[in-house]
């Protein structure tokens, strides 16, 4: 009778089904994990949105306010303006990364594509944009479709 192996379990993959947030990751991964749960028009309006603020937070704060009928803001334009800045810088995007694929971590496929985007395709973009490409990235098929 063999003995069993008492290494065994130091081959297993990493158990990740709870991955708490990371504290050494930047912020950017923790704003994406969360923007990669909204639905595809906020998606695009945060996008449209990105160019006038370029800080994540602001961002997304200012496209529920959009959502809940602010006076002076408008929400389809918003998704609108997302939406040809998408169509316009797709093309770069399928060019700098061109098969955005999730791993068991939401955060390691966040990273991974998040730095697949620093590219000079991409023209001169702030992190907000940034942030917001990254999440239309991972989500292109929500996106696409709405777009």
């Amino acid at each position: 009778m063999t003995e069993p192996k008492l290494d065994a379990k130091l081959d297993a993959p990493p158990d990740t089904r709870f991955d708490m947030p990371g504290v050494d990751d930047p912020v950017d991964t923790e704003v994406g994990v969360i923007l990669l749960g909204l639905d595809a028009d906020r998606l695009l309006a945060g996008l449209g949105l990105a160019s006038l603020a370029e800080d994540p937070g602001r961002v997304a704060v200012t496209v529920d306010r959009v959502r809940h009928d602010r006076p002076g803001l408008d929400g389809d334009g918003l998704v609108r303006a997302g939406a040809g800045y998408w169509r316009a810088m797709r093309p770069a995007l399928a060019a700098a990364y061109p098969a955005p694929g999730f791993s068991a971590s939401l955060r390691q496929s966040w990273a991974r594509a998040y730095r697949a985007l620093d590219t000079p395709a991409l023209g001169p973009i702030g992190v907000a944009t940034r942030v917001y490409l990254t999440a239309c990235w991972l989500r292109s098929a929500d996106v696409d479709a709405l777009a």
